[in-house]
């Protein structure tokens, strides 16, 4: 059985490497450590600090996890992230990621999570791709085992539109392509 998470929320961290100088928060439930005075957890909350860069994240799970592979859940809302570092994609049992409120204004920045195969659960809203017209279709259609996004259900109609979406857009870009 695994713990609480391991609570780095609220601590001013502006870098990852900085983040292994704090003491965690302590939670309602107790948090157990290995022999190696590691957590026993697969849940990382570095919410509501000033991280901008996520390169570093590997070792922060190392430092603070027994298991930092088998990391599930992960919430990093509330940072100043403008784009998802591929660091995130090596966390490949990844199925909770909360993006929300930072700073991330392309679209393409999703594509890169598209490689996490268990992700289910995705928020992004407050960032400026939420803007974006197409927002919600595009991040349904490159992430299609998602269940939840923005703390809202994922519909099967919402995902067959997706798909239509997204055929009609490459129907589109080759129709654009070809001389007329």
């Amino acid at each position: 059985m695994y713990g609480p998470p391991v609570d780095l929320s609220f601590k001013d961290i502006s870098t990852t490497r900085g983040a292994t100088l704090e003491v965690p928060r302590s939670g309602w439930r107790p948090s157990r450590t290995d022999s190696k005075g590691k957590y026993l957890s697969r849940s990382l909350r570095l919410s509501n600090n000033s991280i901008s860069d996520l390169a570093g994240l590997e070792y922060i799970c190392d430092h603070f996890l027994a298991e930092p592979s088998r990391v599930g859940w992960l919430d990093l809302s509330f940072n100043q992230i403008t784009s998802i570092d591929p660091v995130v994609c090596e966390l490949r049992e990844l199925r909770v990621l909360y993006l929300h409120g930072n700073g991330i204004w392309e679209l393409s920045e999703v594509d890169k999570l598209r490689e996490l195969q268990c992700l289910h659960t995705i928020t992004l809203h407050g960032n400026t791709i939420e803007s974006h017209k197409h927002y919600r279709k595009h991040v349904i259609f490159t992430l299609p085992h998602l269940k939840t996004m923005d703390f809202s259900a994922v519909t099967h109609g919402e995902r067959v539109l997706a798909d239509v979406f997204h055929q009609c857009s490459i129907r589109g870009k080759a129709t654009k392509k070809t001389p007329q």
